[in-house]
């Protein structure tokens, strides 16, 4: 039997085999979540003229002012001021021609229809935004790639754009197999236990906006597979969950092989989650997770989502990898790498008690995991290790 690949070659290997999705163009409001498919180009300059960025006074000259109106927000002053004349200004308003600086409203003291200063008089150009603070027209502001959220939205629009060229949304079918699986766990005899990984990742991937399928619990048969897979139609991702490792009931490589896909690889070095499978069927990519609960969690975290971020169009698909001190000593690891489910403080990371692959109470306790190198030695507490972080808590 071929050895399991290393975490790296496996995960290089999966997004090798696909290409980011098609190309649409849709308005901002619709776009939220996507990834840029071309660099954002400002197509206005930010502010587009000299504003106020202090409530107050515009003012030329020396004290004292004579007010000779005033400019706010929609509403900015027309004319022109010369020394010794002000005029009243609000936070983002447009700056009068002829204004040199603006005097703060707690420095000022009005006296009918004059300004008298108040305290220390203000430096030339204080507290004005100059046309061009933000950006200017033609600057790149966002790289290809780049995900669409709340900041990013507002800024696309405030550079002139009120649609961008993003990647479609992947189209995903989920599949729970095994006779072992319950529909419903108000009716699950003792030889069952509840089908939970299929919303369990149907959560996880929420983060991506994409199209979602489901089908299961389907059961231990070449047949039932088969239909699960032609049913999948025309998804671009098939998630299978059990029944990828080398039981005699393990039926998703003859399954898959027996409905046209070809097996990519199959069993990576790492812990939990050894059994993945990886498959294609023309440009439909099958990701065959090991059942246990931690296993599939751990797997879909480490591949799957990389691998819809990666079609969605994303710089930067794989996960971030942080350092951590670790709270406790942390034993020698084994030959595969290993993912520790784990409590992160924001300074120190600590392991959960229980990390048997089957544990979902302990999976829904952590926040991170402790990712140990294959063959690495102990670690004493206070050494820096690294981690990811989990949407989990």
């Amino acid at each position: 039997m071929t050895p399991p690949i290393s975490l790296a070659e496996a995960q290089a290997r999966l997004l090798a085999m696909a290409a980011p999705l098609d190309v649409e163009h849709l308005p901002i409001g619709q776009s939220i979540g996507r990834h840029l498919a071309a660099p954002l180009i400002a197509q206005r300059t930010q502010p587009s003229a000299d504003l106020s960025a202090m409530d107050g006074y515009a003012i030329c000259g020396p004290a004292p002012w004579k007010l000779v109106g005033e400019s706010k927000g929609g509403a900015p002053f027309t004319g022109k001021i010369t020394p010794a004349e002000a005029v009243r200004i609000s936070t983002g308003a447009l700056m009068p021609a002829g204004a040199d600086r603006v005097l703060l409203q707690e420095n000022a003291c009005r006296r009918d229809d004059n300004v008298l200063l108040q305290g220390k008089m203000p430096a030339v150009g204080a507290h004005i935004r100059r046309a061009g603070l933000d950006f200017s027209r033609k600057d790149q502001l966002l790289g290809t790639g780049t995900r669409i959220g709340p900041a990013q939205a507002a800024l696309i629009l405030a550079a002139g754009c009120p649609s961008v060229d993003v990647r479609r949304k992947p189209a995903i079918t989920i599949i729970d197999s095994g006779d072992e699986l319950a529909a419903s766990p108000l009716d699950c005899p003792p030889y069952q236990v509840p089908a939970s990984n299929g919303v369990m990742l149907s959560a996880m991937i929420q983060e991506i906006p994409s199209e979602t399928n489901y089908l299961g619990p389907v059961p231990d048969s070449l047949s039932a597979l088969g239909e699960a897979f032609a049913r999948a139609g025309a998804s671009d991702v098939i998630v299978t969950s059990g029944g990828a490792s080398v039981g005699d009931h393990d039926l998703i490589r003859p399954a898959l092989e027996a409905w046209g896909a070809r097996i990519e690889f199959w069993r990576v070095a790492i812990k939990p989650g050894k059994p993945l499978l990886v498959a294609r069927r023309g440009d439909q990519i099958i990701l065959g997770l090991p059942g246990n609960p931690v296993s599939s969690f751990a797997t879909a975290f480490l591949f799957l989502l990389p691998l819809l971020r990666h079609l969605s169009g994303a710089a930067t698909p794989l996960p971030r990898r942080y350092l951590a001190r670790a709270g406790t000593d942390l034993p020698a690891s084994g030959p595969r790498r290993e993912f520790l489910r784990a409590v992160f403080d924001g300074a120190t990371v600590t392991p959960v008690g229980q990390q048997d692959s089957s544990a979902l109470r302990a999976l829904t306790n952590a926040n991170a995991l402790i990712e140990r190198p294959e063959n690495s030695g102990e670690v004493k507490a206070g050494t820096d290790v690294p981690i990811y972080l989990l949407q989990n808590g």
